[in-house]
């Protein structure tokens, strides 16, 4: 059974924007450092570790932050240089295997079960590729190693940063018995809160829990949480990625109080995401409409059609319709909007992809 098992090795970078910035800028190093846009509405992407402590994290509002760290020091985003850094750390990956699977700029997944230069264990290569990381470009990854991307990615996460961490298959219960819920790949806040509330802690208890009820209370979602909970994640690493969604979003300097406002911007929105579509060549059927208000409260909304949505003319009467359909603006002052084309039907808010508040940039998961 074990020589069937796959090796895989997730490699995550260390706070790789704000490690990036202190790289190149040697009057950062060892001090408190958040990227991101320093301006009223400014948000953080990322935290280096002196900043940390603090309580400053990633997707935390920068007047947050600087709250919370007076010494913080905000540097504007250089995205170019992050995917210039990144195009570097993935020739490394292509070394060992050329099955990587990207996440983002900074974090894949690889199956090195057969790799380039037969080496057996998965550690050692994930010790290599760290290795060759910090030689090239002088920064440090954290790594995890499993049979399945469900522990390699946990794994990954344990001993940052620069942390390796293997999770072996006859230890993979006894690990995942006493792993937090709120640690498992998929569990956001609002899922842990409901897990709380079954008295479901760590995965031990997850584990007590029948099939039937979990799929009863999470849908699809709960066949996965029954299997992690038995270490079984099956999903190969996928080369290459088929783009689930396009979209953009905008969060606004003041407050918006004024129907009038609100269709203006969402023509902007829409302007940008008919430009997205085209330039990726993306077909999708379902608009999502976003709305985070300004007591940080955020609802969805969504639609599917049976033609492609393609052109201005089809999506700007469907995200003014959509928009119909929320709370009106005189009760409540907005602060974000955000749509998005997708193939699927109404994601859940646990489904839908990482919306990157602040930037009129949408990522898809």
């Amino acid at each position: 059974m074990a020589s069937e098992l796959r090796k895989i090795i997730h490699i995550d970078m260390d706070a790789f924007y704000a490690s990036v910035e202190q790289r190149d800028n040697p009057t950062l190093k060892g001090k408190p450092v958040a990227v991101g846009f320093d301006g009223p509405r400014g948000v953080v992407s990322t935290a280096s570790y002196e900043a940390r402590p603090f309580g400053v994290h990633s997707a935390q509002s920068v007047a947050t932050a600087k709250r919370r760290c007076p010494q913080l020091i905000i540097v504007p985003p250089h995205f170019s240089l992050y995917k210039e850094v990144s195009s570097q750390i993935h020739e490394v990956f292509h070394e060992y295997t050329d099955i990587v699977e990207p996440i983002s700029l900074d974090e894949a997944f690889l199956d090195v079960t057969e790799n380039k230069k037969d080496i057996s264990l998965a550690r050692d290569i994930a010790l290599e590729i760290k290795r060759k990381i910090r030689e090239r470009t002088s920064l440090t990854a954290s790594a995890g190693v499993s049979y399945n991307k469900f522990l390699a990615k946990i794994a990954s996460d344990w001993r940052k940063p620069d942390g390796l961490t293997t999770i072996h298959p006859d230890r993979s219960l006894e690990f995942i018995s006493a792993l937090p819920i709120e640690k498992f790949w998929g569990v956001g806040p609002r899922t842990a809160e409901r897990m709380h509330k079954m008295g479901v802690f760590y995965g031990r208890q997850l584990r007590d829990i029948s099939l039937d009820y979990l799929t009863e209370v999470f849908g699809k979602a709960g066949r996965v949480y029954y299997d992690f909970a038995r270490g079984i994640d099956n999903r190969p690493v996928i080369v290459e990625r088929d783009r689930k969604s396009v979209g953009c979003e905008q969060t606004f300097l003041s407050d918006l109080t004024k129907e009038s406002q609100i269709t203006i911007e969402i023509y902007h929105l829409t302007l940008e995401l008919v430009r997205r579509i085209s330039k990726a060549e993306f077909e999708g059927r379902t608009l999502t409409l976003k709305v985070k208000y300004a007591d940080f409260t955020q609802i969805t909304r969504s639609i599917t059609q049976v033609k492609v949505l393609k052109a201005k003319s089809q999506i700007l009467p469907l995200a003014k319709e959509l928009f119909r359909s929320v709370e009106p603006v005189s009760s409540k002052a907005i602060r974000l909007l955000g749509l998005s084309v997708s193939h699927s039907s109404t994601p859940s808010p646990e489904e839908h992809p990482e919306w990157i508040e602040g930037y009129l940039e949408f990522v898809d998961e």
